[in-house]
This record gives structure tokens, sequence and C-alpha cells, in this order.
């Protein structure tokens, strides 16, 4: 991936993330599974003008669900799982910060 703005696809604004920025100068990112932690580095770096010390990143498994599918006028009940997702926790330098909300 050579683009940043399509290595940083969505910030994750939860109530334990904002705990975390306020507190530990934390953010989160959700990003593509093929990306490691030096290009999310350099996104975050070239993107919001920071300095990143530390990248934390989770691979997060796909939650089971049950699909309906209707297929030549029958309807089949089937199995299935939603996507896989990689989230991305940024830790950047002391008097740096990110506003998520202008993006």
């Amino acid at each position: 991936m050579n683009h940043f703005s399509q290595i940083l696809i969505r910030p994750v604004v939860t109530e334990k993330m904002t705990s975390l920025q306020e507190s530990e100068n934390k953010y989160a990112f959700e990003v593509p599974l093929e990306v490691n932690k030096i290009e999310i580095k350099k996104a975050v770096e070239e993107k919001f003008k920071v300095k990143v010390i530390k990248v934390a990143v989770s691979n997060r498994k796909g939650k089971a669900k049950q699909m309906t599918v209707k297929s030549n006028g029958r309807t089949i009940r089937t199995n299935g799982y939603t996507k896989l997702k990689k989230r991305a926790i940024v830790t950047l330098v002391e008097g740096y910060n990110i506003d998520l909300f202008s993006i």
C-alpha cells in the first residue's frame, strides 16, 4: 500500500479509546489486513504531522452469523462469518494529539 489515506480506514471511537486518548495519548484506527506496523507509523506521522512512539496491532476475528439466502425460489439458512478486521493502537509523543472529529 503506497498511499497513506488507504492505510488508515477509519478511527475507532469508543468509550474505552476515548479514556485512553485522554490518559495515555493513544489513538486507534482500523487498517487493512496486509499493512504492517512500519507502514501504519509512517501513515499516521504523515497524515496528522505527529510523532509516534509505539504501534500495537490486533487482528480481530469475524463474528459467527446465521444468514438466510434465497436461491431459485428456495430459502436456505446457512452459517457464515463477518469480515476480519485489523486494529492499530498508536501511542503519540507527549505534547502531540489528533483531533479525530476533523478528519
